[in-house]
């Protein structure tokens, strides 16, 4: 008999099993057409769970209940699976950040976020009181991360799964970037982990909460009150005529504004067309230092655009290739919002850990535009510096960058990457 998973395809918890099923190699089946509120509540899953909660796994020995018991179970399955670690002590922290991340991350998410959604009476004390014991939760686990890749040792564990599972439904529903950028090291901590190729698989692409939920009326509301108008007096047409006014006046009071334009579009017009930098980039093949760059700088406008070399202040968290370069990766996505305003060069250096990320970038004005820095987390990761193009020196490391130049710096280059 297979492993079945009783759940939803959505279901956050279910997903700690799927997850670790991916990294043991272990087949875990999803019920197809699982409806919440009817299949949980049928004589045959009640045997399961007698109290109807998801997920249940159904297993050859019997069914088993609670997400993080079933995870602990598929990870199990295989023999020392290094999602337990490597030692007892790894054991020992990575059964300690699953309960912090039950007790203290998935409970505080919970008395936020369901209340306002309707499930459950909402109290702004109480909200208050969730917030603030989130807020320390996440404040203790930054500081760990501010030196560690993973929650315990150098790869994924169990520890990284369930954390990252419950910390979803937050970032999904109701963490916006403004709660988040107070904890610099969670923000990249999670969008590392959430984009490794097992956790993409089950968990598809998340896109961050731009705001927080209103909270969901109770009242049954005003259906009542149109009853009581009387719809079948109708003396006068004139009547109607008078109503057909202010509908339209409020329609029109009501038109959507135009939207503001970005900031950038109103600066005086460059003589360089990103654009065509872009394509020259592009399609030089040969000769790049006599046609690209010549061509670059040829282009390149001071007044209207600048040049900004970037490092990576934490490069000695950088001792896994995979996870930096897919760190860099994701810095480059999360970019997308400037890409009419931007060009960038990300080089990702050295031949063995820890690895170190260096970047140039080409912005539209004098300045980093702000709404990049508001709206990007990874911003604040890197150490900016502004090119100066009078020195010869910072111009030749341009060059080299653009170019990927190898060595840079001495170094060999692990791989670049391009923003265009």
């Amino acid at each position: 008999m297979a492993l079945v998973l009783h759940a939803s395809s959505t279901n956050k918890n279910a997903f700690k099993a799927l997850i670790a099923a991916e990294y043991s190699g272990v087949k875990v089946e999803l019920t197809k057409d699982f409806e919440m509120g009817v299949s949980n509540k049928t004589p045959e899953f009640l045997k399961m769970n007698p109290i109807g909660k998801v997920p249940v796994l159904e297993t050859p020995d019997g069914p088993i209940f609670e997400s993080n018991a079933i995870a602990r179970y598929v990870a199990r399955l295989k023999p020392d699976n290094p999602l337990y670690g490597s030692s007892l002590i790894d054991y020992g922290h990575i059964e300690q950040w699953i309960d912090f991340s039950t007790t203290e991350i998935d409970i505080n998410i919970a008395r936020w976020l369901y209340p306002r959604l309707g499930y459950g009476l909402y109290l702004p004390p109480a909200e208050e009181a969730g917030i603030a014991a989130l807020k320390r939760a996440l404040e203790a686990l930054n500081a760990h991360l501010a030196s560690n890749t993973y929650l315990v040792g150098h790869g994924v564990t169990l520890a990284d799964i369930v954390m990252a599972c419950n910390l979803s439904i937050g970032f999904k529903a109701i963490m916006t970037k403004s709660f988040t950028s107070q904890f610099p090291h969670v923000e990249r901590y999670f969008w590392t982990i959430v984009n490794q190729p097992n956790f993409k698989k089950i968990l598809g692409e998340i896109k961050q909460a731009e705001s927080i939920p209103p909270v969901a009326s109770k009242k049954p509301a005003q259906a009542k009150e149109p009853a009581k108008a009387k719809p079948k007096e109708e003396p006068k047409k004139e009547v109607k005529k008078e109503e057909v006014k202010p509908k339209e006046v409020a329609e029109e009071e009501e038109a959507p504004k135009p939207k503001a334009k970005n900031p950038l579009d109103l600066l005086p017009p460059s003589k360089m067309i990103l654009d065509e930098w872009k394509r020259l980039y592009s399609n030089t093949k040969t000769n790049f230092r006599e046609v690209a760059i010549k061509g670059f700088w040829d282009m390149y406008d001071p007044e209207g655009y600048s040049l900004w070399f970037c490092n990576y202040k934490y490069n000695d968290e950088n001792t896994v290739s995979f996870v930096t370069l897919n760190k860099v990766s994701g810095f480059l996505q999360r970019m997308d919002l400037a890409r009419k305003y931007a060009f960038g060069k990300m080089l990702i250096i050295g031949s063995e850990a820890p690895y170190k990320v260096k970047g140039l970038w080409l912005f539209r004005g004098a300045e980093i535009p702000q709404f990049v820095l508001d709206e990007c987390y990874d911003m604040e990761l890197y150490d900016w510096t502004k090119v100066d193009i009078n020195d010869e020196a910072q111009k030749e490391r341009v060059n080299q960058m653009i170019e990927d130049a190898e060595p840079f710096e001495g170094e060999a280059l692990l791989d670049a990457k391009c923003f265009k």
